[in-house]
């Protein structure tokens, strides 16, 4: 088994090569940050749900993507903030992804939250990553 250095983004390329090759679901490691992540995306209507399930006695994170008329909800996503370059944005400089059809997930001093609810909230962060 591999050493990751960015297990977010070891996550999110899970997710977008699962709906890409047309699964149903999938699972990774899991860790509360994750948890979060996927959180956000059923709260956002990318996923149907996601559980916690133990493997061999490790947890993992179980995702069931959501397809509407076959097709996946998910057209794609990018990393922002990476181990090597993290990206901060304040509460006014948080950007809209694709005018507004994608979010934004973003790690403020609250919790992990999207972009458009740490706005509201007046909350800038670390940008995690952008979905479309």
């Amino acid at each position: 088994m591999a050493v990751l250095t960015d297990p977010i983004s070891d996550f999110l390329t899970r997710f977008k090569n699962c709906c890409r090759a047309g699964n149903e679901d999938f699972t990774a490691p899991y860790s509360r940050i994750k948890a979060d992540i996927a959180r956000i995306l059923q709260e956002e209507g990318y996923i149907w749900n996601y559980e916690v399930v133990t493997v061999d006695g490790f947890p993992q994170i179980k995702v069931k993507a959501r397809y509407v008329d076959g097709r996946p909800v998910l057209t794609d996503l990018k990393r922002i903030s990476k181990p090597g370059r993290r990206v901060y944005a304040g509460a006014d400089d948080i950007p809209r992804v694709l005018n507004g059809l994608g979010i934004s997930i973003v790690s403020t001093s609250k919790g992990v939250m999207s972009g458009a609810t740490a706005k509201r909230s007046r909350l800038g962060g670390e940008i995690l990553a952008n979905v479309w």
